[in-house]
């Protein structure tokens, strides 16, 4: 990824963060509103879309969580795609230390939220919630720190949440589907082999791509496994041609015209500062009457808030010590170990991808409140206190400059 890249990308995701922040605002207020029943009832509203006599029929809150987020996935495999095939992720010296980094910050707050949860029934079935951190958020608080953090830093967390989201993305795969129907598996099967024979014919429309998508969505939606698999099947199809933003391919083309640069240029804006934002509006209120601290300390909230908080860090913090000292990866160039500690808290801000994973764990809505509360107080703390962590190291470090 080039410095420009990174550059712009920061700048989108930063502004993307405010946008996510102003949205869940938005949503807690009016969830605890006079207009809490007509946010709920436009949540629960039927949509249904029908072609050929063939429809879908959903509320919805499940249009979002299961198209639009379809759409994000879209642009998360465009991204793992483009950078392992020419950006962060392309060597193996590359992409030791952010993806042993992300190992431990999956595997650490795994095992914490299990330690709390397990002493409810059907519980555990949340272990991967905490997993997960947002890009938008954690590089949003990063880029308030202006030039108290170093670029090498930067870098480091946009290629570990990359790795991160890849964890995500086979998690949701192997863990959570519902009622597997063999027939549409069998077709949306059928549609990725389309999407594979036009990647290698070298066929270069977005169109055919999009359209035979379309019919993979649909076909996966209908089999059990979770809708927004199919977006990240549709991306790693899309074909990604150049050694670079200004390199050409093996037929002269420019890399800028890749079919994936295209879409992936085209998407970012609207995921940034639409999709992304319409979910947490629709996931983030959480109402809070009648909650008390005593609500915080049930196992499931707990579970979650903790795991974020205190699994990440110390998950992503001690993976990265570990490689270093093994001599298997190098610390970012110019970082300190107390900015690479407020990084690692930082990724315990999970927000919109552990909202995500939660409906995923716990359809029951019964859940909902618990799962929100304990992703909001845990990714609220991680915000905080690596935020403040960073600030200080960074003035510490200007004062010895």
């Amino acid at each position: 990824m080039s410095l420009s890249r990174v550059g712009a990308f920061l700048k989108t995701e930063s502004a993307s963060g405010v946008v996510l922040m102003m949205a869940a605002a938005l949503a807690l207020i009016l969830a605890n509103s006079a207009a809490a029943p007509l946010y709920d009832a436009a949540l629960a509203m039927p949509v249904t879309v029908t072609a050929g006599g063939v429809g879908l029929d959903k509320p919805l809150i499940l249009w979002i969580n299961d198209g639009l987020m379809a759409i994000f996935f879209l642009l998360v495999g465009l991204e793992i795609k483009r950078e392992v095939l020419q950006g962060e992720l392309s060597s193996r010296s590359k992409a030791m230390l952010p993806g042993i980094a992300a190992l431990g910050g999956m595997a650490a707050p795994a095992l914490v939220y299990c330690a709390f949860a397990r002493v409810e029934p059907g519980a555990l079935q949340g272990w991967a919630i905490p997993a997960a951190t947002d890009i938008a958020f954690a590089v949003g608080v990063l880029a308030l720190l202006g030039s108290r953090v170093p670029a090498s830093l930067r870098i480091f967390l946009l290629a570990l949440a990359i790795m991160d989201d890849l964890g995500a993305i086979i998690i949701i795969a192997l863990f959570y589907n519902h009622g597997f129907v063999p027939l549409a598996f069998g077709l949306a099967v059928v549609a990725g082999l389309v999407l594979w024979g036009m990647n290698r014919r070298g066929v270069r429309s977005l169109t055919p791509y999009l359209l035979v998508g379309l019919v993979l969505w649909v076909c996966v939606l209908k089999s059990g496994i979770h809708a927004t698999l199919a977006g990240v099947v549709l991306a790693f199809a899309i074909p990604l041609r150049g050694a670079g933003a200004t390199g050409k391919s093996a037929s002269g083309t420019s890399a800028e015209t890749a079919p994936l640069l295209r879409l992936e240029h085209a998407l970012h804006p609207w995921v940034a500062f639409a999709i992304m934002p319409i979910f947490a509006l629709a996931n983030a209120g959480v109402p809070l009457d009648g909650i008390t601290p005593a609500s915080l300390l049930a196992p499931v909230p707990l579970g979650i808030a903790l795991g974020l908080f205190l699994g990440k860090q110390v998950g992503v913090y001690l993976a990265v010590w570990l490689a270093v000292r093994a001599g298997l990866a190098r610390p970012p160039a110019g970082a300190s170990w107390t900015q690479i500690y407020g990084v690692a808290l930082l990724t315990g801000i999970g927000f919109t991808m552990s909202l995500f994973i939660g409906t995923l764990a716990f359809p029951d809505p019964s859940y909902a409140v618990s799962v929100r509360l304990g992703v909001l107080t845990g990714s609220i703390l991680s915000a905080i206190v690596g935020y403040l962590v960073l600030w200080l190291a960074g003035r510490t470090t200007a004062a010895r400059g």
